[in-house]
């Protein structure tokens, strides 16, 4: 398994999880070509089961924790 840490597609606000909907942080790129997407709930719940099937897993949780841009204060 290779996990993809420059994505040629950053996943947007549009892609949404296949199992519940919400906002999907992970891709994984099965080794049959296809591909899945999971919210990072979903994505931490079935991961185990991810590994044994996955060519590349493309993991943008990152995202959640990171700092929002802050504004200048010319801005405000």
């Amino acid at each position: 398994m290779t996990t993809v840490l420059t994505p040629a597609s950053p996943l947007t606000a549009a892609d949404r999880c296949d199992r519940c909907g919400a906002q999907a942080y992970l891709r994984v790129v099965l080794l049959n070509g296809g591909e899945l997407l999971f919210c990072a709930h979903h994505g931490r719940k079935f991961e185990p089961e991810l590994k044994k099937i996955a060519a590349e897993i493309q993991d943008e949780t990152e995202r959640l924790t990171a700092a929002p841009a802050s504004s200048s204060d010319e801005e405000h």
